[in-house]
């Protein structure tokens, strides 16, 4: 996986994003482009036309983010509109990907742990990076992205990391914060405590999950166009999530019932595993070997194969945060089979 090192202003972050990762981001649009067609009967500049509706609102608030994605239009060679479609993707999507991940948080007595694989179309494999950030005022962020997005999965030198799940229901909103760019408020945040008010002072655009962790342990963030309700740990101090909405939401929130099938037997599949893990204390290497779980139901696993899901998904890569010590390790392709460990030290 290419790594991709930044630093410096918003703009320089983005120029270096963009220079280091061109073939990539290239291939993103193409891929997205493709996609976008199949799946929302929309060309590319019907899907820019679509993106340009959030500029008022980030340029409003959150003007540092358009001069980042600027950064990496000039540095990819390609125009601003086309880096802004990737990064609300998921906007653009009004949900009909289907997007199957696994994460959880585990909270202990001295550790916390913040997992997930991350499962997607194989085609876009090969245009994951690693991007590792140092902004000016000293923070590092480093995390797994599709390149060209400027937020994804992944941490911060404080110690706050964030998971993502993919969830479909209706509706966007315009003067929200799209899900990728709020995945980014997350890892510049100071504490999971502070993450979770930016988002519910800001809100988010589309559905998704997000999971916040820090040491403290960790809180899922069960998102809409119209709300943002709070997934808190059990008493075990664990979190999980898959692919549906889990929580009560407002009545006018229509969700899209079981567009993945699996997803509640990847739900209570994980729910099985940890409670069966019987270590005094959370540990990165019991989280990464429950990744690799290959128990089948309704059609796939936690650790997902493409012969036995639709639309090419497969688990492109799994990551596992030890926010107490401030590492991660990133098992690339299907975490069952991997041998290329990437190490996150921010």
């Amino acid at each position: 996986m290419l790594e991709v090192l930044c630093s410096g202003t918003p703009h320089q972050v983005g120029y270096q994003h963009g220079t280091t990762a061109k073939p990539q981001i290239s291939r993103s649009i193409t891929f997205y482009k493709k996609l976008f067609q199949s799946k929302c009967k929309m060309d590319w500049e019907e899907v820019k036309d679509f993106a340009v509706k959030y500029q008022p609102y980030l340029l409003q608030h959150w003007p540092q983010y358009i001069e980042e994605m600027q950064g990496v239009a000039k540095g990819a060679g390609v125009v601003y509109s086309d880096i802004l479609a990737l990064n609300v993707r998921t906007e653009v999507a009004f949900g009909n990907f289907s997007d199957g991940c696994t994460a959880f948080s585990w909270k202990g007595a001295t550790s916390s742990i913040l997992a997930q694989n991350w499962d997607w179309n194989t085609e876009q494999a090969e245009n994951l990076i690693c991007l590792k950030i140092e902004k000016s005022d000293g923070l590092r962020i480093q995390m797994i992205t599709e390149a060209g997005i400027i937020g994804k999965i992944g941490m911060n030198s404080l110690g706050v990391g964030c998971a993502l799940n993919a969830l479909k229901a209706r509706g966007v909103s315009y003067d929200k914060l799209p899900c990728h760019l709020a995945l980014r408020t997350v890892m510049e945040s100071s504490s999971r405590a502070a993450a979770i008010r930016t988002l519910e002072k800001t809100g988010v655009a589309s559905a998704c999950h997000i999971l916040i962790a820090d040491a403290t342990g960790g809180t899922g963030l069960e998102c809409s166009a119209e709300d943002l309700v709070k997934l808190e740990m059990n008493k075990e101090g664990i979190v999980t999530h898959t692919n549906h909405y889990v929580l009560k939401h407002k009545t006018s929130v229509i969700e899209a019932p079981d567009w993945l099938p699996d997803t509640r037997f990847r739900l209570s599949r994980i729910n099985q595993l940890l409670s069966g893990a019987k270590e005094e204390e959370p540990s990165a290497q019991v989280a990464a070997s429950l990744l690799k779980d290959e128990t089948e139901g309704d059609g796939a696993a936690i650790c997902r194969g493409s012969k036995s899901a639709k639309d090419n998904l497969e688990t492109l890569f799994s990551i596992v945060m030890d926010l107490g010590k401030k590492k991660a390790k990133v098992a690339i392709g299907k975490p069952a089979s991997s041998t290329d460990i990437l190490v996150l030290d921010p």
